[in-house]
């Protein structure tokens, strides 16, 4: 029994040393300890060949090869899980899924500063909406978000809206008048299309082709790449280039869930969300050529505001301004238009 001591001893001796944890990180031990790993589902509305679906597909890849698998991205676009960005937004909100790429109209349910970029003929083209959003104006916003459990990363884009119907051509305000029409879940869309004249109201953008098909709506508005990926030339015949609103979308992460990334991974998600930012825009502009000639290919009446016919608009619009400006603050407002002159 004395002789079988010793041994008992340094059997235990040498099972403690084995459990002692190694003083070099897991990628450097040599133990094969895995890494922690992280799923990033993210839910959208827009249908694969849509340019945020496309760039999307990039950001995927650049997280999961560059993280060595650290990062797994899972895609759900076409509204598989939510029918709204409202909905998405608040999935997010709330954890449920860590993504979304929303319009950023809806924002503004959350955030009454996201407003400013809903005025009407706020930007006068691409060059300038990117010269805000990017800028002064667009990070001091995007910070405001962490307040609401978002982590607004950068802003894409859906391009400038226009509007549609089953009437006739639209020219004046008075073209509206009575026309039922479909707008983004947001109160000042609503209010513009109202003082055009129109009978509008919010509708989730999941049901519209259904809910325009059946006559519920007359009348909608969005951005040309929606018009063409998601067929609205089938129940929708004419296409006035209004270009009312410069539609951006978002990248929103659940900031909770930002923060618990490893400070490598948070630097990797952010330079991945400028490349997406670059890609997208780039694609965005194209595909809004592109679409153009396949709308009027597939049928739809295209008519293109005048310089005169859109100050009819504007006109009509400034009740919009009067009554939001003292909500959004007056210099929100003046760093956005600014960005006209820059």
């Amino acid at each position: 029994m004395k002789k079988l001591l010793p041994l008992f001893l340094i059997a235990i001796l040498l099972l403690s040393a084995c459990g002692r944890p190694s003083t070099g990180s897991s990628s450097q031990s040599g133990t094969g300890d895995k890494e922690e790993t992280y799923t990033i589902r993210i839910a959208y509305l827009v249908p694969e060949e849509q340019s945020s679906h496309v760039a999307a597909e990039t950001f995927k890849e650049k997280l999961e090869s560059e993280s060595n698998g650290r990062l797994k991205v899972e895609l759900y676009p076409n509204g598989q899980l939510y029918n709204s960005d409202r909905e998405a937004i608040e999935a997010v909100q709330l954890g449920n899924i860590e993504m979304t790429i929303p319009a950023v109209a809806p924002l503004a349910s959350f955030n009454d500063k996201f407003l400013v970029f809903d005025l009407p003929f706020l930007f006068n083209s691409n060059d300038a909406a990117y010269t805000a959003l990017d800028g002064e104006l667009g990070q001091e916003l995007l910070a405001d978000l962490e307040k609401d459990n978002l982590k607004g990363l950068v802003f894409g884009e859906n391009g400038f809206r226009h509007m549609s119907n089953n009437n006739g051509p639209v020219e004046s305000p008075e073209d509206l008048k009575g026309l039922k029409l479909r707008t983004l879940e947001n109160p000042l869309h609503t209010d513009t299309f109202k003082s055009f004249g129109a009978n509008a109201s919010p509708f989730a953008f999941g049901e519209l082709y259904t809910a325009l098909q059946q006559r519920t709506y007359d009348a909608m508005e969005c951005p040309i790449s929606l018009y063409y990926t998601n067929k609205f030339f089938e129940v929708q015949d004419y296409l006035t280039l209004s270009g009312h609103v410069y539609a951006a979308t978002i990248l929103l992460m659940n900031n909770d869930f930002y923060k618990k990334l490893p400070t490598d991974l948070q630097e990797l998600v952010t330079v991945a969300s400028e490349e997406y930012r670059a890609e997208q825009r780039q694609l965005a502009q194209k595909q809004d050529v592109e679409f153009l000639d396949k709308l009027k290919e597939n049928g739809m009446q295209v008519n293109d505001l005048t310089e005169e016919q859109r100050n009819a608009f504007r006109e009509a619009a400034k009740s919009v301004y009067d009554k939001y400006i003292p909500q959004i603050g007056q210099e929100l407002v003046d760093k956005a238009l600014a960005a006209n002159n820059e």
